[in-house]
């Protein structure tokens, strides 16, 4: 059969033939008025090549007016992937802004958490990257730590922003966890962008990875009812990387998809 056939069949009937139906997630992404004075939806790239290298259909969902909408976007997709970006606002968490703390976008912070209630309700898998599990954690009942080297005397350098690409500080992964598991090791050096992470963690979620200073580099779901892995540096902008460690991430994914 031909593929331009095989794309005219409706994804119902492709699976009565057997045929595979490449599995499609929501990404978050942000929208301002950065390039040229136009409001514009932005994500970067990476995003896309990382899942779409895991054999998965991105579907970009930018902040919305109706938040209530992500629950019509998550039942009709198979998993949630939540991205990296600004602060998240520190009220939803019942704090004042820190002085060092980025202009919030709060319809971005409404439709992130309205996805990840509607993902927790109807059991779709998570995939939660840098701002991702701080958004996460704060959705579930979580605090932040606003500003890490403020916050965190004698912290390591996690704001790494010049350096994208290149692997900055070491972090230790719980043996047997999602994440170790994913990663397909227990050790790792990773890249690093953010000057917010997890403080206080929420109900339902445990921590399975840090750096050496202590802080939060990775978080999971409790329990096997719902699969979550939330990751605090950018695996997606390590795909050209010789070490498999952060496409493994991609790889779980993926494969949890293809399972449920």
């Amino acid at each position: 059969m031909s593929s331009t056939l095989v794309n005219e069949i409706p994804d119902s009937k492709r699976s009565r033939l057997g045929l595979r139906v490449a599995p499609a997630v929501a990404v978050s992404s942000t929208a301002d008025s950065t390039l040229g004075g136009a409001h514009r939806v932005r994500l970067n790239s990476a995003y896309i090549i990382a899942l779409e290298s895991a054999g998965l259909v991105p579907v970009v969902v930018p902040p919305l007016s109706r938040p209530e909408a992500a629950r019509s976007i998550v039942s009709r997709v198979e998993g949630i992937v939540l991205t990296g970006g600004e602060d998240v606002d520190p009220a939803l968490y019942g704090q004042a802004r820190h002085e060092k703390g980025g202009e919030p976008n709060r319809d971005r912070d409404d439709t992130e958490i309205a996805l990840i209630a509607a993902a927790r309700h109807m059991h779709r898998p998570v995939l939660a990257i840098c701002r991702g599990p701080q958004i996460l954690n704060v959705a579930l009942g979580g605090t932040l730590y606003q500003d890490i080297s403020s916050d965190v005397p004698g912290s390591l350098v996690h704001d790494a922003a010049d350096r994208r690409t290149s692997r900055v500080h070491d972090v230790e992964i719980e043996p047997g966890s999602r994440i170790g598991r994913a990663m397909g090791a227990t050790r790792i050096s990773v890249n690093s962008l953010h000057h917010q992470s997890a403080r206080d963690v929420a109900p339902g979620l445990r921590v399975t990875a840090r750096a050496p200073d202590g802080i939060i580099e990775g978080l999971e779901s409790d329990t096997d009812g719902w699969w979550v892995i939330a990751v605090q540096w950018h695996p997606e902008e390590m795909n050209d990387s010789p070490e498999s460690w952060d496409r493994g991430l991609f790889r779980a994914f993926a494969d949890r998809l293809a399972e449920v």
